[in-house]
């Protein structure tokens, strides 16, 4: 509301605590967050370019004022040095599926990116992009939120993309449905109640393992982690 009657780009970093069943590596219930909503003139792209130099700029600040600790982390838990590119590759979905179906992955175009598919695209895109921060853009709509802005001449994709590091998601963003017949009509054919309202952020935590590459018990607050601090502590 308040990009409708004032700021153009408004942002939100703070705790967020969600009671999320799931025991991954990387589903936490409690982490850092950031929230970026922001308004554009022509075109969506408008909003993954400033998200992606924004990254890109605290990759550099990283590594201009912590190498030594960065190195030192790599050292500790043998992890490759982090890459990305300038500009930040931006692939589109379908490309993605095609070069996962090349190599031999079986997924359907239209098909949602589990955990393995998207680790296994991360090492494709690695070994022929030498990146570990990409983006993935154009998903198919029916994989995405109810409110996502349908692709106005490719049927079935939508205005919307993922951030990934290291082959793991890591931020999702979109343009809103601002037209409130399709919006309503988008509801209903997701059969989505009148009071929903899901967060959309970035995970700092996330973001940290992935940047050194850990995979330890230094980021706790998992939901199996909590479960062995109660348990077992």
């Amino acid at each position: 509301m308040i990009i409708d009657f004032l700021f153009t780009k408004v942002f939100t970093i703070g705790s967020v605590f969600r009671a999320e069943d799931s025991n991954t590596h990387r589903h936490l219930t409690e982490f850092v967050g950031l929230d970026i909503e922001m308004a554009f003139k022509n075109h969506y792209h408008e909003v993954v370019d400033l998200i992606a130099d924004m990254f890109v700029h605290v990759f550099k600040g990283l590594q201009r004022e912590y190498q030594t600790e960065i190195q030192t982390i790599c050292q500790q838990y043998h992890s490759e040095p982090f890459e990305f590119l300038q500009p930040t590759l931006r692939l589109q979905y379908r490309d993605a599926i095609r070069m996962l179906q090349d190599a031999g992955w079986e997924i359907g175009e239209l098909d949602d990116l589990n955990t393995p598919a998207e680790k296994f695209l991360g090492k494709l895109i690695k070994e022929k992009y030498h990146t570990d921060f990409y983006i993935l853009d154009k998903f198919p709509l029916d994989i995405r939120a109810f409110y996502t802005m349908p692709h106005p001449t490719e049927k079935g994709y939508s205005n919307s993309y993922d951030f990934f590091m290291r082959g793991e998601e890591i931020m999702s963003g979109a343009q809103r449905i601002h037209d409130p017949v399709l919006l309503s009509e988008r509801a209903t054919h997701h059969k989505v109640g009148k009071f929903s309202c899901t967060p959309n952020v970035v995970s700092e935590c996330r973001f940290n393992y992935l940047l050194v590459d850990y995979h330890n018990s230094v980021i706790p607050y998992r939901n199996s982690c909590l479960f062995i601090l109660a348990n077992y502590a």
